[in-house]
């Protein structure tokens, strides 16, 4: 019969089998931009549920099961690692309040984890992960209901599965053309390879990651996004003007003048109201060009360098949040106020603007380094507010966001912001006198009239879209998607924000990252200036991001 501990050991050896092939997995992405690739995601996610099924022995299959989809689902990263997640908690459902694994709630458990999965994914799309996980449940549910054994009706699944994968490409035009099955798929194949060892042989997949790996892997890693950067100007400045509508004064002005004064200037406006946010040592300065527009309201003023010395001295005693690959236990802080917020974002500049922009957590990651679903929750849990709205700023980490609301303990709100500009935009645009729900529409409605375009590197020789790309080229992105490939920078940022460009526009701001030198930075600002004078105001901030050299908002 086959029991918990075979369970346990069969899903601890599909995690080993990903582990061990995830580079294979990786290299089968075609989207050529550095990404959190879907074999390392789907190893890490499961790999959370393979540390903790080892504590367990002699229960049951049932629980064996609960236990792996709460690991699976707290350790989701990337959307290929959620709907890993999802599968597996068909798992749980099928297997509920089973002893054994039979022919019948085997079927049922992976008919379970597709219905999860479909439910969760807003558009599903033929072709991936999802299409190979339906068609191994249908292959299953086929051999049970031809009286088939449990090992069988496995081996059934596996056969459906590995079907699919193999017309993954006719469904996908771009695998076609690429040569390449879907990576989620050939994952989902390779974990269930590894479970088979144990199901019909006994035989646990052994880990080839040396323990120098499984340590790099474990390591805590600080989430609570404390500014070690160099602070220049002292204070952070930010208030909202009640526009005056007998003053004939466009707020371009209002922006020149904050950037004579100081940095991370940022300017938003509509028909009523202006938004500001300034760095500078002059506060009182900031103050009174804001009253040349109208009243003020939401004034605050914080010293920086005080809250970085505060920070330091604080950091010996008090642990931050963490960002870790296991479980850990964690114990929620009180509300102190209706609402906070949660960010997700790299690079030291830009977890300061988030930070004065009034984000209380922020979970590092973002392209390359999915954070997560415990990591995210664990965030939300430390904000100190009744309800957090949580801004993942890219696209791969929505869906691991969205699966900690069911499981917090605050009202959570998840902002599907795909970019850093997008995620400022929404803070920009939140009213504290505004309903939860009044917010979430308004700000989704302010970060989708943002532009954005990313400038990057190819990560691998690729036919994308149209697009010869060889491994190394500039690439840049317009709202997402690959644009144009240069070998230039200066004429591939000035041709990135002439397609982002319309006739609204009004300020582009760009945010360098820590591949990019202040004085190329520098350089870069005089030549947009000198291009598009007249056109559009330019402000630059210092983001340190990795990976992307510049981020560009179009507004």
């Amino acid at each position: 019969m086959l029991n918990g501990n075979t369970l346990r050991d069969a899903i601890i050896s599909g995690a080993n089998n990903i582990s061990n092939c995830k580079v294979r997995v990786d290299e089968l992405n075609v989207f050529p931009v550095p990404d959190g690739d879907t074999g390392t995601n789907m190893s890490m996610s499961i790999g959370n549920a393979a540390r903790e099924l080892a504590r367990l022995e002699g229960e049951t299959v049932s629980k064996v099961a609960d236990v792996a989809a709460s690991a699976l689902l707290r350790g989701a990263r990337g959307n290929s690692g959620v709907i890993t997640s999802l599968l597996f908690r068909g798992f749980a459902k099928g297997f509920k309040d089973a002893e054994f694994i039979t022919s019948e709630n085997l079927a049922a458990a992976l008919k379970f984890g597709v219905e999860a999965a479909y439910k969760a994914v807003m558009k599903p799309t033929e072709g991936t992960i999802l299409t190979v996980a339906r068609v191994a449940s249908e292959y299953a549910e086929k051999a049970y209901e031809d009286g088939k054994e449990p090992i069988e009706v496995f081996e059934a699944a596996m056969e459906g599965a590995e079907y699919a994968l193999s017309q993954t490409p006719e469904l996908l035009p771009v695998l076609k053309k690429a040569g390449v099955v879907d990576a989620g798929g050939k994952g989902f194949c390779v974990i269930l390879d590894g479970m088979y060892s144990v199901l019909k042989n006994g035989v646990m997949i052994e880990s080839e990651a040396s323990s120098g790996e499984v340590k790099a892997e474990s390591e805590e890693r600080n989430v609570a996004g404390e500014f070690d950067g160099e602070i220049t100007f002292t204070y952070c400045t930010e208030f909202i003007v009640n526009r005056n509508s007998e003053v004939d004064k466009a707020p371009a002005e209002l922006r020149a003048e904050l950037e004579k004064i100081g940095d991370c200037v940022v300017v938003v406006d509509d028909d009523e109201i202006i938004k500001v946010h300034v760095h500078t040592d002059h506060p009182g300065n900031a103050i009174e060009n804001g009253l040349l527009f109208g009243s003020l309201v939401n004034l605050k003023i914080e010293n920086m360098r005080d809250q970085h010395e505060r920070a330091k001295h604080d950091s010996g005693t008090k642990k931050p949040a963490q960002n870790s690959t296991r479980t850990e236990t964690y114990t929620p802080v009180a509300p102190e106020k209706p609402v906070g917020f949660v960010s997700v974002c790299a690079g030291s500049g830009i977890e300061a603007l988030f930070t004065d922009l009034g984000v209380d957590s922020l979970v590092s990651g973002g392209q390359t380094m999915n954070p997560s679903t415990d990591d995210i929750l664990r965030a939300i849990e430390l904000t100190p507010a009744e309800t957090v709205f949580v801004l993942p700023n890219n696209k791969n980490i929505i869906m691991a966001a969205e699966q900690a609301i069911p499981i917090s303990t605050r009202k959570v709100i998840v902002l599907h912001t795909r970019t850093i500009p997008e995620g400022i935009s929404a803070m920009l645009a939140f009213d504290p006198d505004s309903s939860d729900e009044d917010n979430a529409i308004n700000m989704r409605d302010a970060y989708s009239r943002v532009g954005t375009g990313q400038i990057t590197f190819a990560a691998r020789d690729s036919d994308y879209e149209g697009h010869k790309i060889k491994k190394g080229e500039l690439l840049a992105l317009a709202n997402g998607k690959v644009s144009f490939v240069e070998t230039d920078m200066s004429r591939c940022i000035q041709k990135l924000i002439k397609q982002l460009l319309n006739r609204d526009s009004s300020f582009v701001t760009v945010i360098y990252g820590e591949d990019v030198t202040d004085e190329r930075a520098a350089e870069i600002e005089e030549e947009l200036n000198a291009k598009f004078a007249g056109k559009v105001e330019f402000t630059f901030i210092k983001g340190m991001q990795p990976i992307y050299y510049f981020i560009i908002s179009v507004e």
